[in-house]
C-alpha cells in the first residue's frame, strides 16, 4: 500500500498515482495523520507491517529505484529553480538496491528474515516524541485547519512555528513550502526553501543511512 502525504488532496496527488499505474491500494492522507502516528519526517519512507498488524521496521528511506540522470535538454526546459533542485537532488544519498533486497528477503522469509526487527528493536529505532515535537505536531495540525478554513495568514504563522519546533521534519517544511509555491522556492512567507535548506545541511545528509 502507498500513501501520499499531501494537503492538496486528490488534485495534487492523483496525477502522480495515475501516472504510476499502481495495481495496489494507493491512498491520499491530506491531513498528514499517518506521519503523526508513525513518525515519518521525510518521503519516500517505508514501514514494514506483518500479517498480524505488527510493525517490524519503523519508518526509513524507501526508494524503489534510482532515478535517471536528467538530460541537459530537460533541464533547459525547466524553470531555473526546478533545474537547480534537480541538480541538487542528484547528489542526495539513496540506497534503493540495498533496500529492495532486504524487502524481498522479508517477503520471502517473513519473521525468519534478518531484516525483520523485534518489537524492542522497533521501539529503539523509532523517533522519540519530545515535548517540542509534540507541540510541533499540534502547530502543524492547527496550521492545516486554518488553511482549510481560508485563514492563510494565520496558517503561515503556525507552519513557521511547526518548523521551529521540529526542524528535522521535512514533511512539515515541504508541505508548507509547496502551498506557498508549487516549486517550493523562496517566498515571503518562510525564511527558507527546499534548495537552500538542502544545501545548508548537505544533500548527503538529506536522508539518514539505511541501518539494515
Amino acid at each position: 500500500m502507498t500513501v501520499a502525504l499531501d494537503a492538496g488532496g486528490i488534485e495534487a496527488a492523483a496525477p502522480w498515482i495515475d501516472r504510476a499505474k499502481t495495481t495496489h491500494p494507493a491512498l491520499i492522507d491530506s491531513t498528514h495523520l499517518l506521519g503523526e502516528l508513525l513518525g515519518m519526517v521525510n518521503v519516500p519512507s517505508g514501514i514494514w507491517i506483518d500479517m498480524h498488524g505488527v510493525i517490524v521496521r519503523p519508518p526509513e528511506p524507501a526508494f524503489p529505484w534510482r532515478p535517471r540522470q536528467p538530460s541537459d535538454e530537460l533541464l533547459a526546459q525547466l524553470p531555473a529553480i526546478a533545474a537547480e533542485q534537480l541538480r541538487e537532488a542528484q547528489k542526495i544519498r539513496i540506497e534503493p538496491e540495498r533496500y529492495l533486497a532486504a524487502l524481498r528477503d522479508w517477503v520471502a522469509r517473513g519473521s525468519e528474515s534478518p531484516y525483520a526487527l523485534s518489537p524492542d528493536e522497533v521501539v529503539a529505532r523509532s523517533r522519540p516524541r519530545s515535548e517540542d515535537l509534540a507541540r510541533g505536531a499540534a502547530c502543524f495540525e492547527l496550521a492545516e485547519y486554518l488553511r482549510r478554513a481560508g485563514h492563510e495568514r494565520q496558517a503561515t504563522h503556525w507552519f513557521r512555528e511547526a518548523h521551529r519546533l521540529d526542524p528535522e521534519n521535512w514533511t512539515y517544511r515541504r508541505q508548507a513550502w509547496s502551498l506557498a509555491d508549487p516549486l517550493q522556492g523562496p517566498t515571503e512567507d518562510f525564511e527558507s526553501d527546499w534548495l537552500t535548506d538542502v544545501r545548508k545541511i548537505g544533500p548527503e545528509n538529506y536522508y539518514p543511512p539505511l541501518a539494515l
